[in-house]
């Protein structure tokens, strides 16, 4: 594992493996690099497919800084740290994987003009991106109610995942409040050639089949599970990995 910085000079942490074309995998809100691609064996399975998987813990997540700061939360603070890192890695051509945080953060990063060659959005619905203050009320409600949500409780599964994950409530409180909302007018900027992988079961960030209609060049794939419960199984990776190198 190693570092590069943020765009305010932010200690980030990066994990890299495999050698071959370069692929860059943000991983989902709460989540880590090796929690979302590691762990369950979907970066091996492209680093044995030729691709070296390059995997940063985003601001506030994993081993990455978590400053308290306001100041450090800027506007679309993610895309701005993703574009730091092409820099830093001194990317021309390379993929770009995100899921859930991760798919919007390279859907805001291509927005504001970097330019993957092709892109995978995972977990991710056309209301993940034009209606976002939704979801944000949700997570804003399981961090107010971390340590109190029951079974049934409708935070209760977000709760037990930052528990587990050891999230820094007052870094994320700051991070929810910078992600930009996406009109599907905006979406003609991602000409790549795209796959939009959600689960079957997976509807959080809404309709995948109305995204991969709204994009200008997708498909749509469809994957085992639930929007947590798909990143545990091996489709997820399998169907990064057809897309990758169909």
């Amino acid at each position: 594992m190693k570092h590069f910085r943020g765009f305010d000079g932010a200690r980030l942490a990066l994990h890299r493996m495999g050698a071959g074309r370069p692929v860059v995998m943000l991983h989902g809100l709460f989540s880590s690099a090796e929690m979302n691609w590691i762990k369950w064996g979907h970066a091996a399975l492209l680093a044995e497919a030729g691709f070296e998987c390059l995997m940063p813990d985003l601001r506030a997540h994993g081993l990455s800084a978590a400053p308290h700061e306001a100041a450090s939360y800027p506007d679309d603070v993610l895309a701005r740290d993703l574009d730091a890192l092409i820099a830093h890695l001194g990317l021309g051509d390379f993929d770009l994987v995100g899921f859930s945080l991760g798919a919007r953060t390279s859907v805001r990063a291509i927005v504001g003009g970097l330019t993957p060659q092709r892109l995978v959005l995972g977990g991710m619905g056309l209301e993940g991106l034009a209606g976002w203050s939704g979801r944000q009320a949700f997570f804003l409600r399981a961090i107010d109610r971390f340590g109190t949500a029951k079974p049934g409780d409708e935070t209760y599964m977000a709760q037990q995942f930052m528990k587990g994950m050891k999230v820094d409530l007052v870094a994320v409180r700051h991070l929810l409040g910078t992600f930009a909302d996406t009109p599907p007018d905006a979406l003609a900027a991602l000409t790549m050639p795209t796959a939009v992988i959600c689960g079957d079961q997976d509807r959080d960030n809404g309709d995948p089949a109305a995204l991969t209609v709204a994009l200008p060049d997708a498909v749509q794939v469809t994957i085992p599970g639930t929007h947590m419960g798909c990143v545990t199984k091996p489709d997820l990776g399998v169907a990064i990995r057809d897309f990758l190198t169909r």
